[in-house]
Order: C-alpha cells, then sequence, then structure tokens
C-alpha cells in the first residue's frame, strides 16, 4: 500500500464531516497531531441539522446501517458507540407501499421477514427470499474485506481468487437481473434493488455487487441515534475532542501552501496559516482538486449522481399508517430511473422515501407535533436544465399533491414549518453539479477505477469522502475515512465485523 512519505506529525483534517471525523479518530489512535477545519458551525457535513420552531431536523442522510463502523473508529481512542450514542433498532427497517394499495414491512430479522414474505406474496417467493438473504450475505462478507475496505494501489490490486469469487457469484452482471433470479415478484424485485439509486445507477445497469447495499439495508439492520442523525457527528467530535484534537467550527479553508510536491500549510479565509505535515481533504472532488491546484486525467470524465429534492414538513397531525421509514412505490419503476438520469426531468410517476423520526423519537418536535421528510430523486445540475428557483415551489407542490393521493390526506393543511432542498441550494452548499451523493458508482468508478485517495503529484494530501474510494452512503464515508488516515499512518486497521 503506497503511503504519504516524510513526516505526518501534524494533520490538518479540513471538514468535520463523518468521513473527516473518522480519519481524526483513526489518526489520533495513531499517535498523530490533528487539526480539523469545518466552515459551518456544528459537525456532521452532509448529516447537517436545521432548527425551525422547536423542530429538530435533520437535513441529511436519515439511515443509519453499520453501526460497528462508527464503533470501529471510537474505538480507534478507546471510545464505544455504547459510552456515546443511544441507538435504537427499528423493527421494520422500512415499510413498503405500493400502487395497487398493498404494503410489505421490511424486516431484517430473517424469520420475521420470511414470514412477511409468505403472507403477502406466496410460499415460493418466501423460500427465494431466503435464496437471496444468503446471496447478498456472501456478497458482502466478500466485498467487505476485499474490495470496499481496503485501499487500491491500481487496478493489478483486483487480480485475487475474491475477485474470481465474486464473479462466480454473479457480481459483474446486472443487478435487477440478479435481483430476479431469487424472487419474481416485482414488488420484492425494487425492494431488493432501489439501493442502487443511493450509487447513481438505475437497477438495470448497476453492478449486482452493489447489492452489498441491499445487503446494509435489509439484513444488517436499520438504526437511528436518540436525537436525530446530527448525534453521530457530535458523538464522533466529541471523542475526538477529548483525544486531544483541536476542532475548529465557523473557519473556511481559502487555499493551501505549497512546497514543491508538498503541501506546507492551510491557509484560512481571514488569512491565518496552518502549518501541516500532511492534508485529509474532505470536501467534493471537484472543490479538493482546486484547493491541491490539479486534476486527475482520466479516460472517461467523471459521471455524478442524481440529485434529490426533500421537503422537510413539521406538522400538527400524523398518519397511522406510516413508520419511520416509508418507500412509496409508485406504478412506473423502469421509466422513472431514464427519465432522471437520462432525460433530465423529474420522476412523472415518483417513488418517494418518507422518513417520520419522531415515530422513535418524539422529542424531534414539539410536543402534538410531528416531523417528516420526503425525498425525491431528480436531475442533477449538468443532466437537468431547470430553472429550480422557478421550478421548485410548483413541484413541492406536486409532492405534496402525490403523497396525499398516496395516504396522507391533507398533508399540506397540517404543515406548520417547512423547507424544501433542490438541487440549486445542494449545489451552494458546495455539492458539485448539485447533488450530494456525488459521483456515480459506474463501472468506470468503482473500486480502483473510482478517483483514488491519493493525488498524482501532491506527496502529502489525502482525499476522504462519497467522492472518492469506496463510495457513498454512511458505511462507506466511515471506510473512507479509516483509508485515508492508513494512507499517513501505514496501518491497515482491524477489518469492519460482518453482520449476519
Amino acid at each position: 500500500m503506497r503511503t504519504v512519505t516524510g513526516p505526518t506529525d501534524h494533520v490538518v483534517v479540513v471538514g468535520a464531516g463523518l468521513s473527516g471525523l473518522a480519519a481524526t479518530l483513526h489518526l489520533l489512535g495513531a499517535g498523530r497531531r490533528v487539526t480539523v477545519i469545518e466552515r459551518e458551525d456544528h459537525p456532521g457535513g452532509r448529516a447537517g441539522q436545521l432548527d425551525l420552531n422547536g423542530f429538530r431536523i435533520d437535513t441529511g442522510p436519515t439511515v443509519l446501517t453499520m453501526p460497528e463502523l462508527l464503533d470501529e473508529a471510537l474505538a480507534a481512542v478507546g471510545d464505544s458507540v455504547a459510552d456515546r450514542l443511544d441507538l435504537l433498532q427499528l423493527a421494520p427497517a422500512y415499510r413498503a407501499r405500493f400502487a395497487d394499495g398493498s404494503v410489505i414491512n421490511v424486516h431484517t430479522d430473517a424469520d420475521a421477514m420470511e414470514e412477511e414474505v409468505r403472507q403477502t406474496c406466496g410460499t415460493r417467493e418466501a423460500a427465494g427470499y431466503r435464496r437471496l438473504r444468503a446471496w447478498l450475505g456472501e456478497l458482502y462478507r466478500l466485498e467487505m474485506g476485499r474490495f470496499i475496505d481496503t485501499n487500491f494501489d491500481s487496478p493489478f490490486s483486483l487480480v485475487s481468487p475474491e475477485l474470481a469469487r465474486l464473479a462466480v457469484l454473479g457480481g459483474f452482471g446486472r443487478l435487477a437481473p440478479a435481483i430476479g433470479r431469487f424472487v419474481r415478484d416485482e414488488r420484492l424485485r425494487r425492494i431488493f434493488s432501489f439501493q442502487a439509486l443511493y450509487a447513481g445507477v438505475p437497477p438495470q445497469r448497476a453492478l449486482a455487487a452493489y447489492a452489498v447495499i441491499a445487503y446494509m439495508d435489509t439484513i444488517a439492520g436499520v438504526y437511528f441515534p436518540r436525537g436525530g442523525m446530527r448525534a453521530l457527528g457530535t458523538a464522533l467530535a466529541g471523542a475526538a475532542a477529548d483525544a486531544g484534537a483541536e476542532l475548529r467550527f465557523g473557519s473556511s479553508v481559502s487555499r493551501l501552501e505549497q512546497r514543491g510536491d508538498r503541501v506546507t500549510a492551510v491557509v484560512l479565509d481571514d488569512g491565518e496559516r496552518i502549518a501541516c505535515d500532511a492534508v485529509v481533504l474532505t470536501p467534493d472532488l471537484p472543490m479538493a482538486y482546486r484547493l491541491l491546484g490539479r486534476t486527475p486525467w482520466r479516460v472517461v470524465p467523471l459521471r455524478f449522481a442524481p440529485s434529490a429534492v426533500v421537503l422537510h414538513a413539521g406538522t400538527d397531525r400524523t398518519w397511522p399508517h406510516l413508520d419511520h421509514h416509508n418507500i412509496l412505490f409508485g406504478e412506473a419503476w423502469r421509466t422513472t430511473f431514464s427519465e432522471i438520469t437520462a432525460e433530465g426531468v423529474p420522476m412523472r410517476d415518483p417513488s418517494l422515501l418518507v422518513t417520520q423520526p419522531t415515530v422513535t423519537d418524539p422529542d424531534l418536535a414539539p410536543k402534538g407535533r410531528h416531523l417528516f421528510y420526503a425525498l425525491a430523486p431528480c436531475p442533477n445540475l449538468r443532466t437537468g436544465r431547470i430553472d429550480w428557483a422557478e421550478f421548485g415551489p410548483r413541484y413541492r407542490d406536486e409532492m405534496v399533491r402525490v403523497l396525499e393521493t398516496r395516504g396522507m390526506t391533507g398533508l399540506d393543511d397540517s404543515i406548520r414549518v417547512e423547507r424544501l432542498v433542490t438541487p440549486k441550494d445542494w449545489s451552494r452548499q458546495g455539492h458539485a453539479f448539485g447533488t450530494p451523493f456525488a459521483t456515480a458508482h459506474t463501472f468506470a468508478q468503482t473500486g480502483p477505477f473510482r478517483p483514488g485517495n491519493l493525488v498524482s503529484g501532491v506527496g502529502n494530501a489525502v482525499l476522504a469522502g462519497c467522492g472518492t474510494t469506496p463510495g457513498v452512503g454512511l458505511p462507506t464515508v466511515l471506510v473512507s475515512g479509516k483509508l485515508a488516515a492508513a494512507r499517513i499512518t501505514g496501518g491497515i486497521g482491524r477489518r469492519a465485523g460482518v453482520t449476519r
């Protein structure tokens, strides 16, 4: 494994998102002095926060899986999830509602989910689910240790017995047909393949290897931290501060001083200069490359994932048929992906993720009030030519109309506070092409072909975050921080545990 050469005693981490904080904890555990620079006044990065009239809103990811990766980062400084967070496992993990009115609760417990499938889809599908579950588990155990939790130095690093085993498992085929080998019911196929959109690729085109995301969502367990997702950044930052890190909030980096092939200092907007021996950069790739003054050449230009419109709503009522996480599927399926990835238009018959965190933690809203987060995938600013300043309010009304027709009757009249987030807003926050999901996981941007965490021509800068290896999602950005730290310390860390 290639590592940063020369002194690495003092490392500056740019960004107190989850990848930056994970890197910080692993660096501290290896004896480095660490300074963290964060432009916002709180930790968390994409796992942001907004408080409106007593509603405590999470503005970033809402689904937490693989908490053992949090534990691994905290353990680097002798801390633990048990000491820092109150994690609640969700049962069901999701509630899926379909256009025909049917409902499937997605349980991570094998017996509970098998019975759910038997009751809703029949005995044959229940047996198929068991086979699918075994396949997903085998994929995860193979991929986590060899292809995800790994620093690649070149594509040749892939050549291994594990690569052959992944091919035998069908990992290089397409996701949708791979899921279809096990279950025929269209509803189940959607439940176990919609996660490909997190990776920025339609299920029909995504590599079957990305079924590992379905493993995390539907088998490993879905959790929620009491206090909201913002608690994750607070926990990691608190552990880092207690272990000796200096965290500078409300400070922005304007440039990097470089001498030869090394970054010698980070310069803040106010002109303050912070000398360093190495730097970890967590902003989106285009911004990180601008700070470094170089963009690595690629045969295939970077492709970015679709974006999302999010409606945050505080209401004076709830709907008993909704759980914590709900997927409201439209009738259309294949066409919805082509609309947002090729045509550059919003989904005409959208499938929506609706999260109601107050089901689990009522303290996130004033007494008698409820909090909702509705996410609609949409084109990013490169694919779609949409004037969101003009179109956004109209799309908000369309989202509310769709939600009302899918069971949330009276939603519009019940809203007491709200905030709409569009790709234009994501762009203002520094997300390239207005997508919080960063670079897509096409074949040319997977594994060793994904933008690396080392940049040619710079000897002591390392990248972390969802744009670089291993990819998008809370579990993978935590791994990303660990891999970035390993590039500096030379350590490989212990492998993440496998949840069966």
